[in-house]
């Protein structure tokens, strides 16, 4: 994989050997999230506003690191698990993107998300509040994480009080497919956000944490998350009210 670093108008971005962007950082500003599809990601964090959320987290795909540095530093507490297919992509964050020095909670492991998975479900490991899917390569293809089989492993090792969250893409060819796994998956529980600019569709599922909180909630949420880590998600509220089902 060729790794191509790139900068322009303050913000430093990543490439696999094309000008598709993989991530992007602003170098005055290491620890926000540039891209509009990494704070839509951040999208649980509205349903679920504990500070003490999430206790785990898992990210698959590593990229520039900006959703788990993002986590390290407004979730210090959290227990943050980072696997990523390539030494590379590893080695980049490090030199290039300010990626987190390892600790017992920042850990990166080298290693195939999918087989990284069924071996967790194995083996019985630590559940997860929250698990966060980002794992493309430079023909933006995700391989093995989009199958259902890759889900119903994730859904397997997620809390009662956790969510996965998965960046598809809609501009792909099997983009209605990849979300009805999903749902399929979930038996249900998910939904697809309306796409980002960049063409970016996030979507989020869950196994008992539910996603019916209510405008009101969302908007109070968003107003509490802003003021704490700057973070501001009020299209990502309209999106999740505009997606989720009226009962």
């Amino acid at each position: 994989m060729d790794i191509l670093i790139s900068e322009e108008k303050g913000v430093r971005q990543l490439h696999f050997g094309s000008d598709w962007v993989q991530g992007a950082m602003r170098i005055a500003r290491p620890y926000a999230l540039e891209l509009e599809y990494t704070r839509e990601m951040m999208a649980p964090l509205l349903l679920s506003p504990d500070a003490n959320w999430p206790r785990n987290a898992l990210f698959v795909g590593l990229g520039v690191g900006a959703l788990p540095k993002f986590l390290h530093k407004h979730r210090p507490n959290c227990k943050i698990t980072v696997v990523e297919i390539s030494h590379a992509v590893v080695a980049a964050a490090q030199m290039h993107f300010k990626l987190p020095q390892f600790t017992p909670n920042f850990q990166v492991v080298v290693n195939c998300g999918a087989d990284y998975m069924a071996n967790a479900v194995a083996t019985n490991a630590r559940q997860f509040d929250l698990i966060m899917v980002d794992g493309f390569d430079g023909k933006a293809k995700v391989g093995p994480l989009n199958s259902t089989a890759f889900y119903l492993n994730c859904k397997s090792r997620l809390s009662e009080q956790g969510y996965l969250v998965a960046n598809l893409l809609s501009n792909q060819k099997d983009s209605a497919q990849s979300r009805q796994r999903l749902l399929d998956a979930f038996d249900g529980h998910a939904v697809a956000l309306a796409p980002c600019a960049s063409g970016n569709v996030i979507a989020l599922a869950h196994v008992g944490a539910g996603l019916d909180t209510s405008q009101a909630e969302l908007q109070a949420h968003c107003t509490a998350l802003k003021e704490e880590t700057g973070l501001n998600l009020s299209n990502t509220v309209a999106k999740l009210v505009e997606a989720t089902p009226k009962v």
